[in-house]
């Protein structure tokens, strides 16, 4: 009996599908022939899903809702708390350095303490104290002959106010100086005035996050605004010139820096109200009843109402002008200092940071250098500027010593800091007179004197000039600056600029 041949497979056989499936295909309820049965292995169709995998960070992702009706509200604002807290944590780390660089920017070092701005009225009254103080000293042997029972001369009373209070007559005076000010010159450095206003009875370790919520508000807004305007300016202006639209980091033609210069300018513009109540709040002491303003909205308010509303805030000279000379440097120095240096110092005049990654970061740190010793001492004097008072506000109680004398100016402001103050710092106090003193103490005082003069003879050049008052936080600038070259080096170049800002 014959075994009869089996049906051939091969009309059997559905080669799969290679085209890509976005939907998934219909279902056939009607179907009068029974479905095939699914073949083992791989899915025989390859459908590409349009949603993403959950993040693992915090349980974030950019997906959408599970209905598909819209944008997932909770994720959204998942994802803006992690970052409003990222980057008020990152602002919390800098801010106690930028405290310290700010008060040191600030503060008022005069070249003679003792000749303040009080005592130039009172030059009588000190005259003839300084000549009862050498009557004393010469005559000390005639004394011996007196009479006892003589009545001595009273002492000249000292100048004071209408409220009865004495006159301040020098900076280092402790018995006059206010309670809630740091002794002038005790610190040289952003550590040291860190430390100085840590240890400060008035002031405590919490200080040194004052103005921290404006600080990370401005920020924010800066990393908003600034890309905003920058893509707004470039389809303005890319029409009429191709390059406006191709900037890159290794060219540094006029037309390739102009555009993200305006936008960095504009930026800073918009926001320097802003810059203005951080500086405010840092500087104004922390005592309460000696606090002019309780909050950052408190101060803004004051300074509207006070100093010339919104115009005033914007187009004051002493504000506009230093606001749009510092952001205009602090822009060119990233796009420009770095090309110019690799092609003074013999890097190369056409390194990129694709192509040349080690010398790039290299003209990057020495072009950082050359950019803070260019932009610190105009930062110097827009801090002055700001903590001054306009209008009809009353003077700033601060936590370091300001200026009696308000400046003119930018020039002004220049010209007195060269002139008036000192860079020898920390100052260290000079002996003081004592009438009528024994033999041996006014040989030990003698002594103390002339190693007083000698020591300011040696730091002379320091000692009369305000040179290094312009540039009070020049060694955070340039460690930072270290910091980033060392963290680029040992990181790959894909995160060469994973999210560091300049301190």
């Amino acid at each position: 009996m014959a075994v009869p041949t089996p049906a051939s497979l091969r009309d059997l056989y559905a080669p799969p599908s290679n085209a890509w499936s976005f939907v998934p295909p219909a279902l056939q309820e009607n179907s009068s022939s029974a479905p095939d049965p699914p073949l083992a292995g791989p899915s025989s169709s390859n459908q590409w899903s349009t949603r993403t995998a959950p993040n693992p960070f915090f349980e974030l992702s950019s997906s959408l809702s599970g209905d598909d009706s819209g944008l997932d509200v909770t994720s959204l604002a998942k994802e803006f708390l992690a970052a409003a807290l990222l980057q008020y944590a990152t602002n919390a780390i800098a801010q106690p350095w930028e405290v310290g660089k700010t008060l040191l920017q600030v503060q008022w070092v005069p070249r003679e303490p003792e000749l303040s701005e009080g005592q130039h009225h009172h030059d009588g009254v000190d005259g003839a104290d300084d000549d009862a103080e050498l009557s004393d000293s010469s005559n000390e042997n005639d004394s011996y002959f007196a009479d006892p029972a003589a009545e001595r001369p009273p002492k000249p009373p000292r100048p004071a106010d209408e409220h009865g209070y004495i006159i301040r007559q020098s900076v280092l005076e402790e018995g006059t100086q206010p309670d809630y000010v740091i002794p002038v010159g005790s610190a040289d450095g952003t550590w040291g005035m860190m430390k100085q206003l840590g240890g400060f009875r008035a002031e405590g370790w919490l200080a040194l996050w004052k103005g921290l919520l404006t600080t990370a508000v401005q920020n924010a807004l800066s990393s908003a605004l600034q890309p905003a305007i920058y893509s707004l300016l470039q389809s303005m202006f890319s029409p009429f010139s191709p390059s406006f639209s191709s900037a890159t980091g290794s060219s540094f033609g006029p037309t390739s820096v102009l555009l993200p210069v305006a936008s960095q300018v504009l930026t800073g513009f918009l926001l320097s109200p802003l810059d203005l109540v951080r500086t405010r709040l840092i500087v104004q002491s922390s005592v309460a009843r000696h606090r002019t303003y309780s909050g950052p909205i408190d101060a803004l308010r004051q300074i509207l109402a006070q100093e010339g509303g919104v115009r005033g805030v914007y187009l004051h000279p002493h504000l506009l002008v230093p606001t749009l000379l510092e952001y205009t440097l602090r822009a060119l120095v990233p796009l420009t200092l770095p090309g110019l240096v690799a092609a003074n110092v013999g890097l190369g005049a056409h390194i990129a940071p694709e192509t040349h990654p080690v010398q790039w970061n290299i003209a990057e740190l020495l072009g950082g250098v050359a950019g803070s010793l260019v932009l610190l001492p105009f930062e110097t004097v827009r801090r002055r500027l700001q903590v001054q008072p306009r209008g009809s506000a009353r003077p700033l109680k601060a936590c370091v010593e300001l200026r009696p004398a308000p400046y003119n100016g930018m020039v002004d402001a220049f010209w007195h800091i060269l002139t008036e103050e000192r860079s020898d710092l920390p100052l260290k106090p000079h002996p003081h007179k004592r009438r009528r003193r024994r033999s041996s103490a006014k040989g030990k005082d003698k002594e103390g004197v002339a190693y007083a003069d000698a020591h300011q003879e040696s730091g002379s050049w320091l000692r009369h000039s305000g040179i290094g008052q312009l540039y009070r936080g020049l060694g955070m600038r340039v460690g930072a600056s270290f910091l980033v070259f060392v963290l680029a080096l040992i990181g790959s170049p894909d995160e060469s600029d994973g999210g560091w800002a300049e301190l």
